[in-house]
């Protein structure tokens, strides 16, 4: 089945586009949550005008993006953790802790963005990277410090 996406879907597409999908995975999970519309004749002209607006908006939202990723790219969240020998944490320091320290510092992030492949278990400084936009992506500095 052929069907227009309405929001962005990783393993699908981007906004606006016509993909195939399974049937099945149409009506049961894309039409529900009003993630896409069948591509029907009336609904791809409707889509050829709106694409204009799509573009418009993919565009501001790239710009709105790369210069969030300039201000994280000058910024360093301290956390702080108990420590036990050897510089081992008691813990971890997870993405939910950076997002916390994020927010303390003004920076509004959905913790999904922030892509920590493992916790981290030891005192140190660390490059974590952050996925803005899926063609805008920035590192933070993370130090974990002895609380």
């Amino acid at each position: 089945m052929r069907v227009i996406l309405r929001e962005t879907i990783a393993t699908l597409g981007q906004i606006g586009e016509i993909v195939d999908v399974s049937d099945g995975y149409a009506r049961n999970f894309l039409f529900p949550r009003r993630l896409a519309i069948p591509a029907t004749k009336k609904n791809i002209k409707a889509l050829e005008k709106e694409r204009q607006i799509l573009l418009r908006k993919r565009e501001r939202e790239k710009l709105k993006a790369e210069s969030l990723a300039e201000k994280l790219a000058a910024v360093t969240c301290e956390i702080g953790k108990q420590v036990g020998k050897e510089g081992q944490l008691f813990g971890s320091v997870t993405v939910m802790d950076i997002a916390k320290s994020l927010k303390e510092q003004g920076f509004e992030l959905d913790k999904r963005k922030i892509l920590l492949e493992q916790p981290i278990k030891a005192v140190g400084e660390y490059e974590v990277p952050v996925k803005l936009h899926p063609e805008v992506n920035t590192y933070i500095k993370v130090k974990v410090v002895e609380a």
